[in-house]
């Protein structure tokens, strides 16, 4: 037997045969000492929770701690596995579309160049122009003087129609000088005239991922010179794979495959930028682009840039390609008329040219600022 007393608000003894207990504390949160083990009770209603606090075996305790440990340090390598696969995984899309957008580079679509418009100018502002003449026509009119403010708001209708008529026929007058600029660049880049093509291609190519510059206009052939990063700029060294267990990995590419896609990337910028000249140049029947690798500085602090590729494509021969349907490579090999490169090694990777022999592949180069064109990748 036992009894319960409560000896204060909030705090009660119980005595019982395990000896003497007390209990401290409201109901939603009593702390309980003395007989037995100590512990905590909370509960609202009529559910209840207790939990012991401190006592027990050493042993016991030891043994929870480290077991407690070891499921922490399960946790966290299991947290750091997953960490480390995320990693991987974002690594490995990155690396897929770099792949990809190589692949792609040819594919890239250019709307044809149409006469410019000048635009419609937009309507003056009648209320704007009314409400100031109905100011000007209502001054010195009273209140009370009905006929007299209404043929002063007449008069300020009259004025402001004839008003927003000479704004408009001005406007008009500007757009058509406007239009008549335009007709008159449209003309001289229909006829191909060197500086008008420069400067269009100039402004065409400003945003271009591999820097382009039109360096010379003949009839209607263009030159170009293209600069392209080496292949360590323009190829990951890995992509992504599979395990023979299916878990994803990253593959260390082969010089013969890193070269391979180095050429589709070298083969896809000039592609694009043929696209690009004809798009924007409709009257250029064909273009000659120089290809330049871009190896940084040499030791005289010179840029160190070796011809990698010369070729010779019309616009004609770009008519009903296929464009998803095959590589640049395949590509440029079918349209160009003349394409010189210098593929050396079992990997057949692309090497600079020997231009000993070819002038007029040096003279584009030379009529290129070299410094302004690196400067512009």
């Amino acid at each position: 037997m036992g009894f319960s007393v409560k000896i204060a608000p909030g705090v009660r003894i119980r005595a019982s045969s395990r000896g003497i207990r007390t209990s401290l504390g409201p109901r939603a949160a009593r702390v309980h000492f003395g007989a037995g083990r100590t512990g905590v009770s909370t509960g609202i209603g009529p559910v209840g929770l207790y939990t012991s606090v401190g006592g027990g075996r050493r042993s016991s305790n030891r043994g929870s701690a480290m077991s407690a440990q070891a499921a922490y340090q399960r946790q966290l390598a299991a947290q750091q596995r997953r960490a480390a696969q995320a990693e991987k995984a974002a690594v490995a899309q990155q690396l897929a579309d770099a792949f990809l957008r190589i692949l792609a580079l040819h594919r890239v679509d250019f709307p044809i160049a149409q006469r410019p418009l000048a635009p419609e100018p937009a309507l003056p502002d009648r209320a704007a122009i009314y409400a100031r003449y109905e100011k000007q026509t209502l001054n010195g009119i009273g209140m009370f003087k009905r006929s007299e403010r209404a043929a002063a708001k007449q008069r300020a209708a009259t004025w402001a129609d004839a008003e927003m008529a000479r704004q408009w026929q001005v406007l008009k007058g500007q757009q058509a000088q406007w239009q008549q600029a335009l007709d008159e660049q449209w003309q001289l880049l229909c006829r191909n005239d060197p500086d008008m093509v420069l400067q269009t291609l100039a402004a065409a190519f400003e945003d271009n991922e591999a820097p382009s510059a039109a360096v010379g206009v003949s009839g209607a052939e263009v030159s170009l010179v293209l600069l392209v990063p080496a292949v360590s700029s323009a190829v990951p060294e890995q992509m992504p794979a599979h395990t023979a267990a299916g878990n994803l990995s990253l593959k260390k590419l082969t010089q013969t495959a890193r070269a391979d896609f180095y050429k589709q990337f070298v083969c896809g910028q000039i592609l694009v930028t043929l696209r690009e000249t004809f798009a924007v140049a409709p009257a250029l029947m064909s273009a000659r682009v120089v290809v330049l690798r871009n190896d940084g500085i040499d030791v005289y602090g010179r840029p160190a840039m070796p011809c990698l590729a010369a070729v010779n494509v019309s616009r004609e021969a770009l008519l009903g390609v296929r464009w998803n349907d095959a590589g640049a490579v395949e590509i440029l090999n079918a349209v160009a008329r003349e394409v010189l490169l210098n593929q050396k090694g079992r990997s057949k990777e692309l090497a600079p040219l020997d231009l000993a022999t070819e002038p007029d592949i040096t003279a584009v180069i030379k009529a290129v600022d070299l410094e302004d064109l690196a400067a512009e990748g």
